[in-house]
């Protein structure tokens, strides 16, 4: 396989359970070193196809490879690959946290001669080690969900999957965790699919949305809102001859420009608008100079209003909903 070829390749995945489709026809890449977002609601087939890329599961059709490994007919090798965190992830509870790291690395054949280092490499990059020697179902949910990944990516595998891996966690823990995540990138090839969408936005480069077993949406944040929103939106806070003179003012500065959305003025005259273009490079600087320039208005506040990647998941997965309801075209 090519250096320049994805870690994770899937086209046309179906799994069907008991004549229930959950997956229908799922294609998507994972580039080599990326940080994909698993997005979709309760039963959208994440969690299937997330246990079918790592061979626990097998496909009804399809065909999805790992570093160009078929995972069908080499499961096996599969798991060599992959680092693989299921939500709730099952741990010995009677275990100590390097002991049962140790013994996963003798399962997953890493050379006794190396295993001591790795093993200290990894309790280090989890923030383990002050409790290397502690029972593990003694552990805080925190501290059980980093032994979580630290069995990942202990082997160092090329690609991790990891199933809901801040749930149940404080703010504090979710930050250690994403960090945790954030410094695999460029090294690992990471799905992590969570329902806490800002942990989402801040830790992957891309997002791939499924609803009803169907892709909905896919793309950086950036381009999920161009797709899903198709126009850039400006808060502006002014007062002056709004109805008559800003129109012009606008069109002036971007010809797609316009007000989408008046509000009443306030006590001092001033009005909070909503501002739209079809442009998606920054129009701010350039829109605050000519009204600032013009005699006419006063500004007192003017920001981009970027929708939050909720906002986009809400709206794409609706999208889907949409889509799979509308009846067959004749």
């Amino acid at each position: 396989m090519s250096a320049e070829s994805p870690a994770i390749e899937v086209h046309d995945l179906v799994k069907i359970y008991s004549g229930h489709t959950a997956v229908s026809k799922i294609s998507f890449t994972v580039a080599r070193g990326e940080i994909l977002g698993f997005l979709g609601p309760n039963g959208a087939g994440k969690s299937t196809t997330m246990r079918i890329l790592t061979g626990y599961l097998p496909a009804t059709a399809g065909q999805v490879s790992v570093c160009g490994v078929p995972v069908a007919s080499r499961s096996d090798e599969i798991k060599k690959l992959i680092g693989y965190m299921p939500e709730n992830n099952p741990l010995p509870e009677d275990m100590r946290v390097s002991e049962y790291l140790h013994y996963r690395g003798r399962l997953k054949e890493i050379p006794r001669r190396k295993l001591a280092v790795r093993l200290d490499e990894v309790l280090e990059l989890c923030d383990l080690t002050r409790v290397r020697h502690r029972i593990i179902g003694k552990l805080s949910k925190g501290f059980r969900q980093r032994v979580g990944i630290a069995e990942a990516i202990l082997a160092e595998p090329p690609v991790i999957i990891m199933d809901e891996p801040t749930i149940g966690l404080d703010p504090h823990q979710i930050l250690i965790v994403r960090d945790l995540i954030a410094s695999l990138r460029g090294r690992m090839t990471v799905i992590i699919s969570s329902h806490i969408l800002p942990e989402i936005e801040m830790t992957c480069d891309r997002v791939l949305i499924i609803n009803q077993g169907r892709v909905v949406a896919t793309g950086t944040p950036a381009d999920l809102r161009r797709k899903v929103f198709g126009q850039a939106r400006y808060n502006l806070e002014i007062s002056g001859d709004v109805a008559a003179a800003l129109p012009a003012t606008l069109t002036a500065v971007e010809p797609t420009l316009h007000v989408a959305e008046t509000g009443e003025p306030d006590a001092a005259g001033f009005r909070k608008l909503t501002l739209t273009s079809t442009r998606d490079d920054d129009l701010g600087t350039a829109l605050l100079h000519s009204l600032a320039a013009d005699p006419r208005f006063r500004v007192r506040a003017l920001h981009r209003s970027q929708p939050s990647l909720e906002e986009v998941f809400l709206a794409a997965t609706k999208r889907g909903w949409e889509t799979l309801d509308a009846p067959a075209s004749k």
